[in-house]
């Protein structure tokens, strides 16, 4: 009754208020402006993690934008090949792309930082450095010679170390094997006499197939289950040292984010970060049981010798320090990315090794 009172008092009958709720709502629908993007990604649509992630940051954002802000992703070879997503992005062709920056280490050695620097850091560690220990900043202004910006984009956490038809037992039985390895791991392989190729995840299989490569890497069990790579080797090694931690990368073309709405670019560093937050722990999930599915198949699971492990390491520290004397622009990040290393692996020496060690020696004892 007061409520009906104080309407009457104000001179606005029920017609009014009913007038005055229909004129608000498009007021501010409209005050939001129509925004299409296109989004090319570097995965086939087969691989619901990788891929899954640009659908589901496309998702989120056409839900926060009420449809106003629309996300169109493209599966890699729809608009360009999988490894041609920077350059996609860097014309303009498209305003944002899903991809691994190690993908373009030729440009310049400094797209591995983003993706993860071999022997390095963990995932948490690397999310920490990007985050926290000034990797991003660093990583983005480097982009600008690149007419892109970069937002973490989920990641897979330590890979494995791949498909091989013959046993490793040194590195002798790498050297001159056509490997097909991602990114900046292929140069320090190459120091070791293995022969790298950089092939794109839909095309690695019919190569492995046909034999020309010998043997493959990709990211675990869950995803490397669904590309069939059991089928044609039998040898699974494991760990990928090239990648303990493995960030994904999504970049925007710097034009099209500045006209961007600030509404708009704060959609797209939620959506981000929320693909941030469910791609590892989707494959943490996923991983496991597919693992166990491979080895019942018939996989043969081994871990790289140490005489394989131990010249790797020293060679990749070897070629850093080499880098680093030569190019001030790989300095700059990789003495910023060592100096927070150290910190990270004093801490995690103190509790997360402490109890992982102990949590899994107990575990083995069945409990």
């Amino acid at each position: 009754m007061q409520r009906r009172k104080f309407i009457r008092t104000a001179g606005v009958g029920a017609a009014g208020v009913a007038a005055a709720t229909t004129i608000a709502a498009p007021a501010i629908a409209q005050s939001m402006p129509e925004v299409k993007w296109r989004l090319t990604s570097s995965f086939p649509k087969s691989l619901d993690t990788l891929y899954g992630g640009s659908e589901l940051f496309a998702k989120i954002v056409g839900e926060m934008s009420d449809g106003k802000f629309q996300i169109r992703p493209f599966a890699a070879g729809e608009i360009v090949p999988g490894l041609q997503v920077a350059d996609a992005v860097q014309n303009g062709t498209v305003e944002a792309g899903q991809t691994a920056a190690y993908y373009y280490f030729g440009k310049h050695p400094n797209f591995v930082f983003e993706t993860g620097l071999p022997f390095s850091m963990n995932q948490r560690q690397y999310y920490a450095w990007l985050e926290f220990g000034g990797g991003h900043e660093l990583i983005n202004d480097f982009y600008k010679e690149y007419n892109f910006r970069s937002f973490t984009f989920g990641g897979t956490g330590c890979q494995m170390g791949g498909w091989f038809r013959k046993e490793i037992k040194s590195m002798d039985d790498m050297k001159g094997l056509k490997f097909r390895v991602g990114g900046f791991a292929g140069l320090i392989l190459t120091r070791l006499g293995v022969v790298p190729q950089q092939i794109a995840g839909g095309d690695i299989y019919p190569a492995l197939e046909k034999g020309t490569i010998d043997a493959c890497e990709w990211v675990g069990p869950y995803d490397d289950e669904k590309l069939g790579f059991n089928k044609v080797a039998k040898y699974y090694y494991y760990p990928g040292w090239w990648e303990g931690a493995s960030v994904g990368s999504l970049y925007i073309n710097n034009d099209a984010w500045a006209k961007l709405p600030k509404p708009y670019q704060a959609m797209v560093e939620a959506a981000a970060g929320r693909v941030t937050s469910w791609m590892v722990p989707k494959y943490d999930a996923g991983n496991p049981p597919a693992l166990r599915r491979l080895v019942a198949a018939g996989t043969e699971l081994r871990p790289f010798p140490r005489a394989v492990l131990e010249p790797c390491f020293l060679e990749a520290y070897k070629y850093y320090d080499e880098l680093s004397a030569k190019d001030p622009k790989f300095k700059k990040i990789y003495d910023n990315m060592k100096a927070f290393r150290a910190d990270e692996n004093l801490w995690f020496r103190v509790a997360e090794n402490t109890f992982d060690n102990f949590n899994f020696s107990m575990s083995a004892q069945g409990r």
